[in-house]
């Protein structure tokens, strides 16, 4: 337990030391920004006490999962080139599922607001995971937003402002399918914004997060990061496969001729994006079912959570029929049976 009295100066690596109490007419607004952001960090952190005996609990089962992989059993043993055994995969998905469900619970319970965004490279897999992750939730508690061009209106308004719109309320989890993250990429290489636009972005982007952040929102990037040869692979793919050439936009098939534009974009946006509040976490997605795997499992670890106790569920007898009729069935029209 910290002694009362006067606060000690904080010491923020990289920064000034913050001194409790500040008191007098001049303002430096650096301080106050590293103050905010001291708290923010201090809330994730008593977040994190909260749950730590679960957390304990988990870290001595994945202890536990690698020495069983060190010894020749599980996924972990295999060469990277083996493709995932289809078993252990539906295995470890049900098990992460489980944990979703819970981490859901906690999210309604505790009225966080958790954001988290996918982006990458062209058929890197980020629909997939998310997808996967949505699945076994409550729609009404993890929303997925995959906003389409933007209407003529929107064109004139602030660049965040239609995303804004779209961030959580308490209890509520979103997971953007691409997000205002658009402008650093395609909008960039394609040219459909000024280089003054972009330039902007880079700059308000990073105190954009931390404002999120130090209003009480959980932001988590993911950047999916895909190999030239095997984003071929899965273009030549969808051109073979009609269910899946609406994958294929006008947009997609051009960014072919701008692979090094787009890998320069993508160094330009981690050197001004990638912050300590909200860092960029890189998934190697050439192997799909590892990436799905591998992103479920660090999102769990991201944010703390434990079992929400509820009361035993006792379901009521079936009330009787009594002197209802049921309408002939000739009078209702079936879906044909055609399986």
């Amino acid at each position: 337990m910290a002694k009362q009295g006067k606060e000690a100066p904080r010491q923020i690596p990289g920064n000034r030391a913050i001194e409790g109490n500040r008191s007098g007419p001049l303002v430096d607004p650096l301080a106050q920004n590293e103050a905010a952001s001291a708290t923010a960090v201090a809330v994730v952190a008593r977040e994190r006490a909260l749950a730590h005996s679960s957390t304990e609990r988990r870290a001595r089962k994945a202890v536990a999962d690698a020495a069983a992989h060190a010894k020749g059993e599980g996924d972990f043993h295999q060469d990277h080139g083996k493709k995932l055994d289809p078993d252990f995969y539906l295995a470890e998905l049900t098990k992460l599922n489980v944990e979703l469900v819970r981490l859901q619970e906690w999210i309604k319970a505790r009225g966080l607001k958790v954001v988290v965004l996918f982006e990458g490279r062209d058929a890197a897999g980020k629909g997939g995971v998310i997808k996967t992750i949505a699945a076994p939730l409550n729609p009404r508690v993890c929303r997925v937003v995959a906003l389409g061009t933007p209407s003529d209106r929107e064109k004139t308004q602030w660049y965040f402002q239609r995303y804004v719109a779209q961030l959580p309320a308490a209890g509520e989890m979103v997971l953007f399918d691409r997000s205002w993250y658009n402008r650093a990429g395609v909008e960039h290489v394609m040219g459909f914004c000024s280089p003054a636009e972009y330039e902007e972005f880079l700059r308000t982007t990073p105190e954009f997060e931390r404002m999120l952040i130090r209003s009480g929102i959980v932001l988590v990037k993911y950047w999916f990061s895909v190999g030239d040869a095997e984003q071929e692979r899965r273009f030549q793919n969808r051109l073979k496969d009609p269910t899946k050439h609406w994958k294929l936009s006008p947009m997609d098939v051009q960014s072919r001729s701008k692979w090094i534009e787009y890998s320069k974009a993508k160094d330009a946006m981690f050197a001004a994006t990638d912050i300590r509040e909200a860092p960029w976490w890189v998934v190697a997605a050439d192997d799909k079912k590892r990436a799905r795997l591998n992103t479920i499992r660090h999102l769990l670890s991201l944010i703390p959570y434990e079992d929400i106790v509820r009361p035993r569920i006792e379901l009521p007898p079936r009330q009787a029929d009594e002197k209802y009729v049921r309408p002939p069935i000739g009078s209702q029209t079936f879906v044909p049976q055609e399986y």
